[in-house]
């Protein structure tokens, strides 16, 4: 008799602790069905130009997996100028009833023509309003009313381990649900200088891009942007853009089409616990000042290599990371103060900000009918030589022009893009200036396949390094 009343005891502890367990895991079902009408697939068209070098190949995406394999194991035939159609998929959402819609700008970038699909499988045409690269955000327009549009949030109330959602296309299926959990806040990555990224585990795949990221009220929270992953797709690191920073760029391209940034004309670093130890900093924060362009807003206020920025606008600067964020959110012609750390002690300096030019990006080779001998280097680069108007409107005296990047032949595909210039080859602290595409070619020959390759590499306006480990075979 007490057995089975103990029994029964047990029993009910565990059906009260699986009842509670159950309770506690979100239900994302009120807020698929109400939210996910406001958001679009969007398929865009290019036509391209191109030598076919395959005549026998599908017309394929070079994202497609079976792309490689036609490549490689189709014989090559005399080059026949043709003109095909790249077609790409994204992810969007409505922000207004008569039809304005945020994405990412990647999406978009080059279309022909944009196409936007509803829910309810109505097709639009649409425009773009303006896009801006250095957030990547892109404003498009559809004509239509009383369309279904989201509510937003406020990213800085988000805390780190808080159930967010995805809706997208990733692959194409649209108005797809994930979820999971905002894993950190105001992440900085290479070359985004701009964007406070919010970074979470939800399943995102190709094609979610420019999709919405929802918190537990159904408010919009930021803009599927970014995946961190080695095979392209889903590895359980997505990245975000806060969705305030998206409403102030959309703001701006909405009245003027573009955007304006404020600049001070420095290159900045962070501070190390070492170098705050060694400038009598009592803390590592702040961004140090490498260099100051010469007659640009920060020279004019007295800013100086060396020192270290703490304040800008009377906004704290924590990590070197925060200054453009803080000083490209600021209007260009504004008088702020600034707090810097100068030998050991504080001080106060005015900056008037100037204004950041529009971003310029190197056009591809325009040259018609390619010869079909223009093969991939050993580092799967397909590249051209920079013309005189080219290097001049890019203010360089040398550097070859990445026209198409390809898989090598051992299947390394380099982390650069159409439009890159390679200023320079760097092997074991050496550095060997890019001058012509026959001398660079000549110089990836002299290195084992097994080398380490860092390149100097100008994309826009900004300079990166990047590395590459294992060549193809010579």
């Amino acid at each position: 008799m007490i057995t089975r009343f103990l029994l029964a005891v047990l029993f009910s502890l565990f059906a009260l602790n699986a009842a509670a367990q159950s309770r506690e895991l979100p239900d994302f079902t009120d807020l698929a069905e109400r939210h996910g009408p406001a958001v679009i697939n969007i398929s865009t068209t290019q036509t391209v130009r191109a030598n076919r070098m395959f005549p026998q190949m599908p017309e394929l995406d070079e994202d497609d997996p079976m792309f490689e394999f036609f490549k490689r194991f189709i014989p090559r035939q005399p080059g026949i100028p043709h003109d095909f159609h790249s077609k790409s998929l994204g992810s969007g959402f409505i922000i207004s009833q008569d039809g304005y819609i945020l994405t990412n700008a990647h999406v978009v970038e080059s279309a022909d023509e944009i196409t936007v699909k509803l829910t309810d499988k109505r097709e639009f045409k649409a425009k773009v309003i303006g896009s801006d690269k250095r957030t990547d955000v892109a404003l498009i327009k559809i004509e239509a009313s009383g369309l279904p549009s989201v509510k937003m949030g406020d990213p800085a109330r988000l805390r780190v381990g808080e159930w967010v959602v995805a809706i997208g296309s990733p692959f194409g299926f649209e108005n797809s649900v994930t979820a999971g959990i905002v894993s950190a806040k105001g992440r900085s990555l290479p070359q985004e200088n701009y964007v406070p990224f919010i970074q979470t585990d939800v399943a995102i795949n190709p094609g979610n891009s420019g999709g919405p990221l929802f918190n537990m009220k159904g408010e919009v929270v930021g803009i599927n942007s970014q995946i961190y992953s080695r095979t392209g797709g889903y590895m359980g690191v997505a990245f975000a853009i806060p969705i305030d920073v998206a409403m102030e760029v959309q703001g701006q391209l909405r009245t003027g089409g573009r955007v304006s940034r404020g600049r001070i004309g420095v290159v900045i670093q962070e501070v190390t616990k070492e170098l705050a130890d060694s400038f009598g900093l009592a803390k590592p924060s702040g961004a140090l000042v490498n260099s100051v362009e010469k007659g640009g807003p920060a020279e004019k206020a007295g800013l100086e290599s060396g020192d270290i920025i703490l304040k800008f606008d009377g906004k704290a600067v924590n990590a070197s990371s925060d200054l453009p964020r803080i000083v490209g959110a600021t209007k260009p012609g504004s008088k702020v103060p600034m707090q810097v750390w100068r030998k050991g002690s504080a001080r106060d300096l005015t900056a008037t900000v100037g204004e950041m030019p529009e971003e310029k990006t190197t056009q591809r080779s325009q040259k018609r009918g390619k010869p079909p001998e223009m093969a991939a280097n050993r580092l799967g680069l397909v590249l051209s030589d920079l013309s005189a108007e080219q290097k001049r409107d890019l203010k360089v005296s040398h550097g070859v022009l990445v026209e198409e990047v390809r898989a090598n032949a051992n299947g390394i595909r380099a982390e650069l893009r159409p439009g890159d210039v390679v200023l320079s080859v760097v092997h074991k602290g050496a550095g060997t200036e890019a001058r012509s595409v026959d001398q660079f070619n000549r110089l990836l020959s002299q290195f084992d396949k097994s080398a380490i390759l860092t390149l100097l590499v100008r994309r826009g306006e900004q300079q990166t390094y990047i590395t590459i480990k294992g060549l193809a075979d010579k």
